[in-house]
């Protein structure tokens, strides 16, 4: 009984752990004990809410063949020499020109600072950071760390900004670009994936509602198209079609013309140019949505409408 108690918790541990997530560290130095004091150093490191994940190489070839396994990976300790005398060198020059990987913090640390200058090493190779073995203790190898994964958080916010906004400008020109509701309801859902990087086997019901034009004192919301379980709800009221709990987050959002998140599914009020009541929900999203993420669905809901009314427009 007792032996049957202490297992019972082990599969939530895990699961929790996996749901945590991790920063991706690679360790490059050809003595193992190396590797294992750095492990031990940082055993209890965490950054918001992640732990660290240690990646081994023991040579610059294995090195370059992590890089490219693990282009998501945030750091790299480098050690200079390993196989030859500039291995780490060659690596670094790997990472930055043919992985061109930029993201990634690279921390070269060296045991025999006379054999690569800090000073010609910081200006012919785009590293991060350079450190002696002797003068890197646990404290500041901890210190190390948390600057290089600010850094690398940063850059990865800003990446996602770019690449998001380039995704707005892609999803505006798409959308207003149709000239039917079948295609307009189509357009919105590609790009959503897109913007929230929903997997293509996930269930989607996506609801666009919204008034006629010359109904503006029509005060219900109609379903006007739909996926998955509201193909079938066209020309019904939306109250008519949601469960209880959707609904109140459905009022909730018209009231407070916002967006409601909930676990896997949120509503988006739409602003309009003929103050017409719309509403977006989507299902299926991500549970743990970023603040880009959240900050481009805000920009795409207020745009949807205004699409919506230019299709309607074309449409009469």
């Amino acid at each position: 009984m007792m032996g049957d108690f202490l297992f019972s918790d082990e599969p939530e541990e895990l699961e929790s752990e996996v749901e945590l997530g991790t920063w991706k560290v690679l360790i490059v130095d050809d003595e193992p004990e190396v590797h294992a004091v750095t492990k031990l150093a940082l055993s209890d490191f965490e950054f918001q809410n992640k732990r660290l994940e240690f990646l081994s190489a023991y040579s610059g070839a294995e090195a370059k063949e992590l890089v490219k396994a693990h282009p998501d990976a945030a750091i790299v300790l480098l050690d200079v020499v390993m196989e030859t005398d500039d291995a780490g060198l060659q690596v670094a020059k790997f990472i930055r020109e043919e992985a061109q990987n930029n993201h990634i913090r690279i921390i070269l640390r060296t045991g025999q600072p006379g054999q690569a200058p800090e000073r010609q090493v910081i200006i012919n190779y785009d590293i991060n950071d350079y450190k002696s073995k002797t003068e890197l203790t646990a404290q500041k190898l901890f210190t190390v760390i948390m600057s290089s994964l600010r850094s690398y958080r940063d850059i990865i916010s800003i990446e996602q900004s770019r690449e998001g906004l380039e995704k707005i400008i892609v999803a505006s020109r798409d959308i207003f670009a149709t000239r039917s509701i079948e295609q307009f309801i189509e357009g919105v859902m590609q790009q959503l994936t897109s913007l929230l990087g929903i997997a293509d086997q996930a269930v989607y019901a996506t609801t666009l509602v919204a008034q006629n034009l010359e109904e503006s004192s029509n005060d219900k919301l109609i379903v006007r198209s739909g996926t998955g379980e509201f193909e079938q709800s066209e020309g019904k009221e939306l109250d008519a079609v949601l469960p209880h709990e959707q609904l109140e987050a459905c009022h909730k959002a018209l009231k407070d013309k916002s967006i409601i998140y909930k676990d896997n599914y949120l509503f988006a009020y739409c602003s309009s140019e003929y103050n017409h009541n719309s509403m977006l929900f989507i299902s299926g999203i991500p549970k743990d949505l970023s603040d880009t993420q959240r900050h481009l669905i805000e920009i795409f809901s207020q745009n949807v409408q205004l699409a919506f009314e230019n299709v309607q427009l074309q449409q009469r």
